[in-house]
């Protein structure tokens, strides 16, 4: 223990309140880096317990996101962040230790990374298997550039089975001659291969010695005769001699240099890894094992549970409640089941969110009816389609922002075949990770696609009917739905109600102003139109849409002609609802029509009614803005 480590012991006083940039933890010793990680552990865990986040996935990188920064120069050396939830501790060190506790809050720090936020987040992230493709683009910038820095992309083990990792993976060898991809491996999903010969073998083929050796031989073996045979040779004895005791061949055949497994919490050999490669100058993959949730042992003991969550009970660990009521993603599973009951030809698919979507208890429950493809949402449909064309009938549960990923899946493999798919699509509407995650874009695109029913369900009792309605359609069929509950009282005992494809259901009756209310937003619509007649005397027909495709312009048209409409929709209005109304309104009489829902504006993250609120998107609010603009164009 050196001089400082023993006054930094002795005094007591934490480590983090003076780190403010990457440069503040370089000269530190491996103990302070050690006990500095433990303070940022405490940092992340109680900011999360407040605010929500994603937990056990940051916990997980402390040592690994400390060491890329002690060894690499940022920000003039790049670090790439693949999805961005492991990269908390990154914000933290990078001058945003206080910021960081604003997490997830209106105005406050953005849960994924944005460039506009700093600029050691170089590159923005949210969605799964970014990273390598965008690291390989800026990698080949700076060799056509004549720049000296490094770029790293850090990538977890789940996003590495994402088509877009492996077509960067597939590019690196012709695209640039320099680059470093950190596997952050936290499940063991790739080898399980850690112990003393790998970890010598490591040693030995990170180490500069091992390196500059391998360059002098290659440069001796040119003068002599038959020297590419000779290379050869040896080169496969190195690679036979690797593949016995590590899993690195796949990544070498592909012309990047495998270093790996090394212990991800160990600063060490984090250090003295990132240290040996840095001088490479070809692509390199280094293979981190680390351990979801370390540190917290509710985390470590449930990692699914803890990846990402609303805030939390220090002590117990308990989520606090998000209000009343089952949940639609519950009720979705609840469904599934029904349904698995009763049909054996039911598939039910979804890339990596089983828990997200509500099907944890099914998955148990039926197991032989459900397949969690990973991050694959393009293989996810076209896999579903295949099923349908065998003569299943699949179920494909994913969220609205991870849909748009898919789109052309959707449109050439399912719906030009008319293939009875259901997709059931969670999160719609804007959801507190801000605007990587809000679903609010997909319904422009879907509502376009020929052959494909799309529906809103106001509350759980009518997503329930909706997918039995579904089931009988046998073509394909979209399902959207928001997080969290309606507030409504679900029972699988209900009558499952019997609709009719594209019909509106008509919720009040009023004589002055139709509102047009989307899925949830029905009660939204409700709630204004009490406000509108309580405060303004106004009466209004309350409208839940239920169908966008098929739409009822019949119901829309008999309204429009005597007074004026409103919508409401927890979507972008250019292109999704507002824009089907006016479309259909365009070339006939009509009272006005006002449209309440979310612009082209990139909507924030935030709380969710501390957003509504900003933007005017509350019963109160649109009431007094309906209200003037009625006085406006003289139709009350």
């Amino acid at each position: 223990m050196d001089s400082e480590d023993k006054i930094n012991k002795e005094t007591g006083e934490p480590l983090l309140p003076r780190v403010n940039s990457p440069a503040d933890i370089r000269g530190m010793s491996v103990s302070q880096l050690e006990e500095l990680a433990g303070e940022i552990r405490e940092l992340v865990i109680n900011t999360v317990a407040a605010n929500g986040g994603h937990l056990a996935p940051n916990l997980g990188a402390v040592e690994l996101t400390m060491a890329l920064h002690y060894v690499f120069n940022t920000p003039e050396d790049k670090l790439v962040w693949d999805v961005g939830h492991q990269a908390y501790v990154h914000k933290i060190i990078t001058g945003r230790r206080d910021f960081f506790k604003t997490l997830r809050q209106f105005n406050g720090c953005l849960g994924f990374l944005s460039r506009d936020e700093s600029e050691y987040d170089c590159f923005g992230a949210g969605h799964a298997g970014t990273a390598i493709s965008a690291a390989v683009g800026m990698a080949a910038a700076a060799e056509k550039q004549g720049q000296k820095h490094k770029v790293v992309a850090v990538i977890g083990d789940g996003a590495l089975n994402c088509g877009i990792s492996l077509e960067g993976l597939n590019n690196v060898r012709d695209a640039t001659r320099d680059l470093i991809i950190v596997l952050n491996d936290n499940k063991m999903s790739i080898s399980e291969n850690v112990g003393a010969i790998p970890s010598y073998l490591n040693r030995i083929i990170s180490g500069r010695g091992y390196n500059r050796f391998k360059a002098l031989a290659k440069m001796m073996l040119k003068r002599i005769p038959h020297a590419p045979e000779i290379h050869r040779k040896i080169q496969r004895l190195e690679e036979a001699t690797k593949s016995m005791f590590l899993p690195g061949v796949f990544f070498e055949e592909l012309g990047i240099r495998y270093i790996g497994p090394i212990n991800g919490h160990d600063f060490s050999e984090l250090i003295r890894t990132f240290e040996g490669i840095k001088e490479f100058h070809r692509p390199v993959l280094v293979h981190v094992i680390t351990e979801k949730g370390h540190g917290y042992s509710p985390a470590e003991a449930a990692p699914e549970k803890y990846h990402g969550l609303a805030a939390f009970d220090l002590e117990t660990g308990e989520c606090r409640k998000r209000g009343s009521g089952v949940s639609f993603s519950t009720a979705f599973g609840k469904t599934m089941s029904e349904l698995a009951a009763k049909h054996k030809d039911l598939a039910v698919i979804t890339p990596a969110m089983s828990s997200g979507t509500g099907l944890g208890e099914f998955a148990v429950k039926h197991p032989e009816k459900f397949f969690d493809v990973g991050i694959a949402e393009e293989h996810a449909v076209i896999f579903a389609a295949g099923l349908a064309a065998g003569g299943m009938r699949p179920v494909v549960a994913m969220y609205c922002t991870f849909v748009q990923r898919a789109l052309d899946c959707v449109l050439h493999d399912v719906c030009l075949q008319n293939l009875p798919v259901i997709f059931c699509l969670d999160r719609a509407g804007i959801v507190e990770d801000g605007p990587t995650h809000h679903g609010i874009h997909d319904l422009s695109f879907l509502r376009a696609i020929p052959n494909l029913t799309v529906m809103m369900p106001k509350d759980e009792n009518e997503l329930r009917s909706m997918i039995h309605f579904a089931w009988k359609m046998k073509s394909p069929v979209a399902i959207r739905y928001p997080r969290g509950s309606s507030g409504v009282e679900f029972k699988m005992s209900f009558p499952i109600e019997n609709m009719i494809a594209g019909r509106a259901e008509i919720l009040r009756e009023g004589g002055n102003i139709a509102l047009w209310g989307c899925g949830r937003e029905a009660y939204t619509a409700l709630k204004t139109a009490e406000l509108l007649q309580r405060e303004y005397n106004i009466s209004a027909t309350v409208v839940n849409t239920r169908f966008i495709r098929p739409f009822d312009d019949e119901l829309l048209k008999l309204q429009a002609a005597v007074m004026p409409v409103v919508t409401i929709e927890d979507g972008q209005t250019c292109g999704g609802f507002a824009s089907q109304v006016d479309e259909e309104l365009i070339n006939f009489p009509h009272k006005g029509i006002r449209h309440f829902g979310w612009g082209n504006q990139i909507v924030p993250h935030g709380a969710i009614e501390t957003v509504r609120e900003h933007f005017g998107f509350t019963p109160p609010l649109m009431a007094a803005e309906i209200v003037a603009w009625l006085g406006k164009s003289g139709s009350n």
